[in-house]
């Protein structure tokens, strides 16, 4: 009985953090990337320290500082790369439109359903419907409050950097008895381990992956490489879908931009082997099992977080389950919750 109350509280207890985080989620997500930033600015700061001969005479300060600024740097260009692709992009959005019917044309023409009387009716109703200067606008839109977004999470950021330095005394405060306080000193530190290790790792890869795939569209002379190489290395952190979505973007750009079957083919082809060798080879190389978390979990959290939070949800749906495993793995009654979530039984 009191098992059953217990599972019982437990998934009411979920529902309300679940409903709560449903309804907060313009004030959590903001503050959730910003932690994220965080770590990724330790991250860095640490991996400076660690440079051979320069990286121990370098002050701690000074490495955060130019965490800082390649981060600042990385995201100032984004946006300048974003603003001055706006206008072209609007400019042949139109022509793009023409291309991309012309397009389903020789489809039509090469399977045989132009004869069909429906095809000439849903090919004029599909592209009545679809206007591919006012998508294009409305995205681009989309991704100027992107980056009012960015500006928020760097001041949570800051302020949470600012924190970091009163941290250990809030922590040292907050039970009297030493070995509870050592408990959940140990909890945050294997949090910090293997969180902020990930992101490290998965960002020199998805930097690493962008600038393969930007070779790969340049070399074809694709449209927008820059831009989707960008959005490819940002994809990257999305586990499983953010792979294809990688890869399906440029193509559908190729689609209408080159209308020949050869170069779509080749460049589907050369970016599907970027994104095999980088995903199937160097990645479990570099990363290993750092956070050591089950494949099938990773995809019912890909699909419950993003559910809860939209893509920036699938962005934080490894990290987010990672810290639960660790935090599941403390309590006895919720331990068996954080070996299913284990990639081999061991937390």
């Amino acid at each position: 009985m009191e098992r059953l109350r217990a599972v019982v509280y437990g998934t009411v207890l979920m529902l309300i953090i679940g409903w709560v985080m449903y309804i907060g989620q313009a004030i959590l997500i903001p503050a959730v990337f910003g932690a994220v930033v965080v770590y990724v600015i330790v991250g860095l700061a640490h991996a400076l320290g660690r440079l051979p001969q320069l990286g121990p005479r370098l002050p701690l300060q000074l490495r955060y500082l130019f965490s800082v600024v390649c981060i600042g740097l990385v995201c100032f260009g984004l946006a300048y790369l974003i603003m001055a692709n706006k206008e072209r992009a609007l400019a042949l959005a139109p022509q793009y439109q023409q291309s991309l019917l012309a397009a389903i044309q020789q489809l039509a023409v090469r399977f045989g359903f132009e004869t069909e009387p429906t095809w000439a009716t849903l090919r004029q109703e599909l592209m009545t419907q679809i206007n591919l200067q006012r998508l294009a606008g409305s995205l681009l839109s989309s991704v100027g409050s992107l980056l009012v977004t960015f500006v928020v999470v760097f001041l949570y950021a800051t302020f949470l950097l600012v924190e970091r330095r009163g941290f250990e005394a809030k922590l040292a405060n907050l039970s009297d008895d030493p070995k509870r306080v050592a408990r959940i000193r140990d909890v945050i530190g294997a949090i910090n381990r293997r969180i902020g290790s990930y992101l490290a790792l998965k960002t020199l890869l998805s930097l690493l992956l962008g600038v393969v795939s930007y070779g790969v569209m340049a070399l074809y002379g694709l449209e927008f490489a820059a831009l989707w190489a960008v959005l490819t290395a940002f994809l990257n952190f999305v586990p499983y879908v953010g792979s294809v979505l990688g890869v399906a973007f440029p193509v559908l750009m190729a689609v209408v931009q080159f209308q020949e079957l050869g170069p779509i083919l080749t460049l589907l082809l050369a970016l599907t082997a970027v994104q095999f060798l980088i995903g199937n080879f160097l990645d479990p190389y570099v990363m290993g099992n750092s956070l050591n978390l089950s494949p099938f979990a990773i995809l019912i959290s890909l699909a419950v977080w993003s559910e809860l939070w939209g893509i920036p949800g699938a962005f934080l749906a490894v990290p987010i389950t990672a810290i639960m495993a660790i935090v599941f793995s403390e309590f006895p009654g919720t331990r068996p919750v954080a070996v299913l979530l284990s990639q081999n039984g061991r937390v």
